[in-house]
């Protein structure tokens, strides 16, 4: 595998920013990792961080260039701070970023598939939060999302949650009005979609978010929404992410692997 940490500048966002790219390798002399690859454009994971997290974080905490080796896939992580994947009220059009500019870039400078069967996102936590947007608000452009305790009713979080850290957090990305049954509600979007790629799902039962991925599974069953949904013991917690992006990746319709 081949490991990059791309620095860029951003039209969209008005500055420079970056992402880490994992890009598979045909190798035969590594010692203890196996890799393989693919002719022509690769299949892409859009893989997303978390709230307090970056770019790095996947590479970091988990396995993911060894778990990926041999699928001949490339995985793109982008950068977008405490956006929520949002064009924020009072900040920059993160949306628009990883919505639109960020695919336009990452492709320009790889060769990497515009087949939306050959694409793919998924992310943890405010992450998982902006696969399942990006998945429900653009179904087309996708085969598979997926979301690892995600923060999937966001109205019920802006209700309920405030951060010392970042006390003006929800008024700087969502604004003032009201956000129940907007673009960036998941729950109303489930009323809105047609045709939508298969969804998966994890949550630890023991997650302050578990209720929401619940109420998440249920509004699906209502609307005949493709979801695979699991659930089991654990927290908000790496050892869990690291244990199920493997689930999530036997998961994913990847295309079969002839070269």
């Amino acid at each position: 595998m081949a490991l990059v940490r791309c620095d860029f500048f951003s039209d969209v966002l008005g500055f420079s920013t970056s992402m880490t790219v994992v890009l598979p390798q045909r190798t035969t002399g590594q010692i203890g990792m196996s890799g393989s690859g693919r002719d022509g454009d690769l299949p892409t994971l859009f893989l997303l961080h978390g709230l307090s997290d970056d770019d790095t974080i996947w590479t970091r905490r988990t396995s993911i260039e060894r778990y990926v080796a041999d699928l001949g896939i490339a995985v793109v992580m982008p950068q977008v701070h405490r956006s929520f994947y949002t064009d924020e009220v009072w900040g920059r059009p993160y949306w628009t970023f990883v919505a639109e500019e960020l695919p336009a870039i990452a492709r320009s400078f790889f060769r990497l598939s515009s087949d939306p069967a050959e694409n793919y996102v998924a992310g943890l936590s405010m992450g998982g939060y902006g696969a399942f947007k990006l998945a429900l608000r653009h179904p087309s452009r996708f085969g598979a999302a997926a979301s690892l305790s995600g923060v999937l009713d966001l109205g019920d979080r802006i209700r309920t949650m405030t951060s010392e850290i970042d006390p003006l957090m929800w008024r700087r990305v969502f604004g003032d009005g009201p956000f129940d049954g907007g673009d960036n509600d998941l729950l109303a979007l489930l009323d809105q979609v047609t045709d939508p790629p298969p969804l998966f799902q994890w949550c630890g039962t023991e997650d302050p978010l578990y209720e929401g991925n619940v109420r998440f599974r249920d509004a699906c069953a209502k609307r005949d929404i493709p979801l695979t949904s699991q659930f089991s013991a654990g927290t908000h917690d790496w050892s869990h992410w690291d244990d199920k992006i493997r689930d999530v990746l036997a998961w994913l319709p990847l295309p079969s692997l002839r070269s």
